[in-house]
């Protein structure tokens, strides 16, 4: 689907380095930490924070840059450009892509870029068959975000075949001293996203914290005001969720002996509390979708709200 662009023949060189080791994470995959740019401000944090991603990760470091292919429609001879219009936005994609090299061009590590023809969203969702982690930032230019939250921000964690780490305009480093938080309700794309954040956590040398927020009974008061929500049911309800959350949590320390696990189950609006998190965290990692009404959902309403109004960088795992 995609070709390798003609890039230096130094970078090209690095890109097929032999006897590539197994990564931290124990996966070894081809593109490893792959890395969405479109030249964009944020487009660059994000390539610098997948530098960083892939040295702790010891793994390869991939940016690709997306470029659309345009309807060569033309009512008359007189009207056909002199260079074929194809031709001329894969050369802008692979002069924007130059850009990204000179980002990481200290990296130490295994590295290789790449363009590739089509829609943005589809060819990162492609590649991440092939990828361990996939790297984008929270708006753009367009290519590769754009609109509200974004385009491909909001495509490619509900698509894509490994983890999505989307980083927002606050996101300063990827060096944090925060905790790796991982938001949980019971549902089997939780649990999968809990054991995800704790090899993060692992990998990172940094404490977990899992998070099940529980919505406050008012809400549920407005509509049906006949139920009987007292502050000694939610506070029974709270009891009862964190005694399920530490026993999660003492199989996760079965799993991770030397990673340090806190629970907490908070009351209040959970976008709201894990937007507040994601300020504090330096990772924090949501499923796709969750208890949520719409189950079927490509992605929850949480997980949009959480990555629409996000401090620090947040990872969604696909179920």
């Amino acid at each position: 689907m995609s070709a390798q662009s003609p890039m230096p023949e130094s970078t090209t060189a690095e890109a097929r380095s032999a006897g590539r080791k197994a990564s931290e994470s124990g996966r070894d995959r081809e593109f490893g930490v792959l890395v969405g740019f479109d030249g964009s401000e944020l487009a660059a944090l994000a390539v610098r924070f997948g530098a960083a991603e892939a040295a702790r990760r010891k793994t390869a470091l991939t940016v690709v840059t997306a470029y659309p292919l345009p309807t060569m429609i033309y009512p008359n001879m007189a009207s056909i450009p002199s260079e074929p219009e194809d031709e001329k936005a894969r050369k802008q994609a692979e002069k924007t892509l130059a850009e990204a090299v000179e980002l990481v061009r200290d990296h130490p590590g295994e590295k290789s870029f790449r363009t590739a023809p089509g829609d943005a969203a589809g060819v990162i969702t492609t590649l991440s068959a092939d990828a361990e982690i996939i790297i984008v930032g929270a708006r753009g230019r367009g290519g590769f975000v754009g609109r509200a939250l974004g385009s491909v921000s909001t495509a490619v964690p509900a698509h894509a075949h490994c983890p999505t780490i989307v980083i927002p305009h606050h996101a300063t480093s990827s060096e944090s001293h925060g905790p790796v938080a991982v938001a949980v309700d019971g549902s089997e794309p939780a649990r999968v996203a809990m054991v995800t954040a704790a090899a993060e956590a692992a990998v990172r040398r940094a404490p977990l914290e899992v998070i099940a927020v529980l919505p406050a009974g008012e809400e549920w008061l407005y509509w049906y005001p006949d139920l009987e929500l007292s502050s000694e049911v939610t506070a029974r309800r709270q009891r009862q969720l964190t005694e399920s959350l530490e026993k999660e949590a003492a199989t996760l320390s079965e799993q991770f002996p030397d990673l340090t696990v806190t629970t907490s189950v908070p009351v209040g609006d959970p976008t709201e509390t894990l937007v507040e998190i994601t300020s504090r965290a330096q990772l924090t990692v949501m499923g796709t979708r969750g208890r949520g009404r719409i189950r079927s959902a490509l992605l929850g309403s949480v997980s949009r709200g959480v990555l629409n109004h996000a401090e620090g960088p947040v990872m969604v795992v696909p179920s």
